[in-house]
């Protein structure tokens, strides 16, 4: 591989629309810090670029819904993701935006070389328009229903219902999500991004190019690549954006997608304003983007393809491009809040940054979909953090301070199963490393991992509480390299998990850390005197998680209710046939499950007639047999009897079905005959 001079990391631009949860930290930010972390311990020159992703339709569209403008909009969510990164230790270089006044220069700039050289084309199209509002409609802003499953709630772009990808004219009965009006269609000009222009070189770029790529990325490029590419528009009707700089585009803003990308070269340039180029258009300078799967096609073959025709920058290295994690076997959905948010996390689970980093990246989504559950989550905190690494630091510390008040004690003579252990853990340097730099960061964890079990089991064999009766001079031995094996794991640690890494550190006194000591058993001089031991994880117990769960249940099912809307109603029929209809009030004098049935109550019912009558219904997962005796119900009384499980059922007990499924038996308000008409 080239001898870069220095590495340009850009982690995907989290879209200002909302705050950060689980699955972007796993599918993006814990990994780019990860492999930055490592840089800069390896004293590679190294800068890390991302900052808040803040035009577009969705933004507006909240803007409107809330009554706020949409620049109130982004300041809000960009203040609380860019506080979850900080919380986190993503250690960004810079955490920029792309409203700021560098940006819009930036990228306004980058347009016009574009259009200067002539690297686009322009495209007369009939888009759908709101006469009453006197705009064009952004796909979002068109609701109707959907050609598919019939959700009449379907946006111009996607049917939330059935998941299908749609264009606004497919819509049947469309409307304007602005004024309610039905729109129209009417000539707009916009210019294009010819990408069939730029196939043949990206074709060779990344195929013959960039094998080496991760499966999953290369793979989604072929098929991309194999087909014949579009020209793809850069511009769009709207007022929120950065205008189209050009005559005759008025009324037009930038295409969030291209407007986007451009802002880790406007955050550079934010930064380092006299020598942002270096990093951006010297080819002594290695990019790598870090991304979700969402994104590869836009920074693997449109944002190359939009620095190929500007000319003058770099291209990619590579796109360590991660899958999607889902939430308790379900993907991760903001809109119905099935997610785990980052600033709620840390309010439930205060201090526990690492722990939730150390599990992403266990269960990282390198090359296919993973699954993140809070059972897992405990289990790898009490099972690996607590019980591996935990346990050997604590021991080895404690041990210290019982045996030598604290103090390193000297080496003395080694054994042939000290040189052993030395030998077996001198080797995880190198494997860590080859991993880190291949963008494996699970396996990596794993590796560092090693370094505690092997510290487990040194300890374990050798036994110094026992040897300390017999050996005093063994123990200090035993306890020296126990304690350069737990420095060792401060620094192998520090990429993954920098908060307890500089918990451990503070209590060895290590004030510097460099990554090409890993691997060496001199890091702690004897007689240096260790602070008082204090735990690094702890035990996260039964009721912890399942709180967690139920939160997840209850957020669900508040959304749902929130966002109800009624069934259709059924087609018209004429009154006669209601009248056919036979509806009763009843005591219910008696109630019991039917035997083998999960589903089934067996009524006996009061009606008035001096008879009692007796209904099997379905509620029985809603209520218990007993909580319905006395009630006044109402039923139907002239279905024709059937027989459920053997029990003739003479009627049928009258049932709301609420959002959630669960079931309300109807009663009367007030107290009436039991054989009372409803009606």
């Amino acid at each position: 591989m080239k001898d870069y001079k220095r590495t340009l990391v850009t982690a995907a631009l989290p879209y200002a629309n909302g705050g950060v949860h689980i699955g972007h930290l796993a599918g993006v930010y814990v990994p780019s810090d990860i492999y930055v972390r490592y840089l800069r311990l390896k004293k590679r020159p190294v800068l890390f670029v991302c900052g808040s992703d803040e035009h577009g339709v969705p933004i507006t569209i909240r803007a409107r819904k809330e009554g706020i403008t949409p620049q109130e909009v982004v300041d809000r969510y960009h203040g609380i993701i860019k506080q979850s990164f900080a919380d986190f230790g993503i250690s960004f270089d810079i955490y920029s935006r792309t409203t700021s006044e560098t940006h819009h220069k930036t990228a306004s700039e980058f347009f016009r070389k574009l259009y200067d050289k002539g690297e686009f084309v322009e495209r007369e199209s009939e888009q759908l328009y709101d006469e009453e509002a006197h705009q064009f409609l952004a796909d979002r802003y068109v609701t109707g229903e959907c050609p598919h499953c019939h959700n009449e709630g379907a946006y111009g772009d996607q049917c939330e219902k059935c998941g299908r990808d749609l264009s606004p004219t497919e819509l049947i009965n469309p409307k304007s999500a602005i004024s309610g009006s039905v729109p129209v269609m009417k000539k707009t000009k916009h210019w294009y991004l010819p990408l069939d222009r730029h196939q043949g070189w990206l074709k060779e770029w990344i195929l013959e190019g960039h094998k080496e790529w991760r499966s999953n990325v290369y793979g989604q490029c072929k098929s991309w690549l194999e087909m014949d590419l579009q020209p793809r528009a850069v511009t769009r009707d709207l007022d929120w954006g950065i205008p189209v700089p050009v005559e005759g585009a008025e009324g037009k803003v930038l295409y969030v997608w291209f407007d986007a990308p451009i802002g880790y070269i406007s955050n550079t340039r934010e930064l380092l304003p006299d020598s942002w180029e270096e990093w951006w258009k010297d080819e002594d300078t290695r990019m790598i983007h870090f991304i979700g799967k969402d994104n590869i096609v836009f920074h693997c073959i449109i944002f190359p393809a939009m620095l190929k025709a500007e000319g003058s920058f770099i291209l990619p290295e590579n796109v360590p491009a991660n899958e999607f994690l889902n939430l308790e076997d379900r993907k991760i959905s903001t809109s119905r809040n099935w997610a785990v948010w980052l600033d709620e996390y840390l309010k439930d689970l205060p201090g526990k940054q690492d722990v939730l980093r150390y599990v992403l990246t266990a269960n990282a989504p390198e090359t296919k979909d993973n699954n993140f559950t809070w059972k897992d989550f405990q289990a790898r905190n009490n099972n690996e953090l607590v019980a591996v690494y935990g346990n050997f630091v604590n021991r080895a510390l404690v041990l210290t301070q019982k045996y030598f008040d604290g103090m390193v004690p000297a080496c003395g003579e080694l054994t042939a199963e000290d040189k052993a252990t030395i030998a077996e853990f001198k080797d995880v340097k190198a494997e860590v490393e080859r991993l880190l730099e291949g963008f494996r960061f699970r396996d990596a964890l794993k590796e560092a991992m090693n370094l505690a079990r092997i510290g487990n089991k040194y300890l374990a064999d050798s036994e110094p509480w026992k040897v300390i009766k017999t050996d005093p001079e063994r123990v200090k031995t035993i306890l020296n390299l126990s304690l350069q094996l737990v420095a060792n794991l401060a620094i192998a640690f520090e990429p993954f998990l920098p908060f307890s890494s500089a918990k451990l550190r503070d209590m060895l006194g290590m004030t510097d850390v460099e990554w090409d000591r890993l691997g060496q058993t001199d890091l702690l001089e004897a007689g240096r005197q260790l602070k008082q031991p204090e735990l690094l994880f702890e035990k996260i117990e039964d009721y912890v998680v399942e709180a967690q769960v139920q939160k997840l249940l209850d957020m669900e099912k508040a959304n749902a209710e929130a966002n109800y809307t009624a069934k259709p109603i059924k087609d018209f029929i004429p009154f006669e046939d209601f009248e056919k209809l036979d509806i009763r009030t009843g005591i219910v004098t008696a109630c019991e499950k039917v035997k083998k049935a999960d589903k089934l109550l067996c009524f006996t019912i009061d009606d008035g007639s001096g008879t009692p009558r007796t209904i099997v219904s379905g509620i029985a997962q809603h209520y218990q047999p007993e909580a319905l005796v006395g009630k006044t119900v109402c039923f139907i009384a002239n279905l024709a009897p059937r027989k459920l499980k053997g029990i003739e059922s003479q009627g049928m007990i009258l049932s709301a079905e609420n959002f959630d499924g669960s079931l309300s038996v109807i009663t009367t308000e007030r107290d009436v005959k039991p054989g009372s008409t409803v009606g």
